[in-house]
């Protein structure tokens, strides 16, 4: 009877430092756990998004811990709050300032539909203008849900396929 450790143990002699993987899986895992949220907070939502990098939610044990404020150096944008007619080419504009891939979580009732603004100055939603790929409820969403869309945006992540394939 052949013991079940030795089959599956890590033989050092015949695997040496390598890791098998595919480089689809390597990449995703990089930029998964490196992730560089923008955050465009418009209204009050943002004080949530702020509350999430303090110490009691702290956003950085899910590898978004470096805000940058600029789109140029960001692959997450996090649209907290109200998005308005006048404010809308400024998202966009900077939308696509970032660089590929780039992601989008539209946090709170405002950002995902307009919220409770039915204006004409109030866009209805942040995806008329840009593509989201997590929505968060809620006005304001807790933190505890903005780090859950972040879990969900890593799952997705981690499925898409990191280089873009050749069509003959």
């Amino acid at each position: 009877m052949v013991s079940a450790n030795t089959e599956l143990a890590y033989n050092s002699k015949i695997e040496g430092d390598i890791v098998p993987t595919r480089l689809d899986a390597a990449i995703n895992w990089i930029r998964t756990n490196s992730m560089w949220p923008m955050p465009m907070g418009l209204a009050c939502c943002a004080i949530e998004l702020m509350a999430v990098a303090a110490s009691r939610f702290d956003i950085s044990r899910f590898g978004a811990e470096v805000m940058r404020f600029s789109p140029r150096q960001s692959d997450c944008m996090i649209v907290a709050g109200t998005v308005t007619y006048k404010m809308a080419p400024h998202v966009r504009r900077i939308y696509d300032q970032m660089a590929e891939p780039k992601w989008v979580i539209a946090m709170g009732a405002c950002a995902s539909s307009g919220g409770m603004y039915r204006s004409y100055a109030t866009l209805q939603g942040v995806d008329r203008i840009i593509p989201v790929d997590v929505y968060v409820s809620g006005c304001p969403p807790r933190p505890e849900a903005l780090l859950d869309a972040l879990i969900k945006l890593q799952g997705k992540v981690r499925k898409e396929p990191s280089l873009k394939r050749l069509t003959a």
